[in-house]
């Protein structure tokens, strides 16, 4: 008997294990996708990265933002040309799935741009959401 628990707990823990593994990587392309598109200088495909609702939280220098659309139209005013976009280059420090829907990523950006190279830091808390992976809150500096 304490062998066939032993087993279970093993065989539960590789289970995890193996969920919050495959839940890294997806969070990881989820972002992977967004430098793409940021690249390419589609701010509207780097906005599918986000929960499309009121209540995402988008925290930048000077105060916290709330809802989808306004966070789009503060990155498009921000950047609204290629050149200004420049060449974004993320670096993840850590992804911390957290449970089956909460995940929490930190990392750096940094943009190459001909007017002057600009970059900082990031907090994301990722929640899962109808089966897809989105950012909540973004904490950006």
């Amino acid at each position: 008997m304490k062998k066939f628990l032993a087993f279970s707990f093993l065989l539960l823990a590789f289970s995890l294990f193996e969920a919050n593994a495959q839940d890294r990587e997806t969070i990881l392309k989820v972002l992977h996708t967004q430098q793409l598109a940021w690249n390419r200088g589609d701010i509207d495909a780097f906005m599918q990265g986000y929960w499309k609702s009121d209540s995402l939280v988008f925290v930048g220098k000077t105060a916290p933002a709330y809802g989808w659309q306004t966070t789009l139209d503060h990155y498009k005013k921000s950047y609204p040309d290629k050149a200004t976009m420049g060449e974004l280059v993320f670096s993840i420090t850590k992804v911390d799935v957290l449970d089956k829907t909460n995940a929490f990523v930190l990392g750096g950006w940094h943009l190459k741009r001909e007017k002057g190279d600009v970059g900082g830091y990031f907090t994301l808390w990722f929640k899962k959401i109808d089966g897809k992976w989105v950012i909540v809150c973004d904490h950006t500096s």
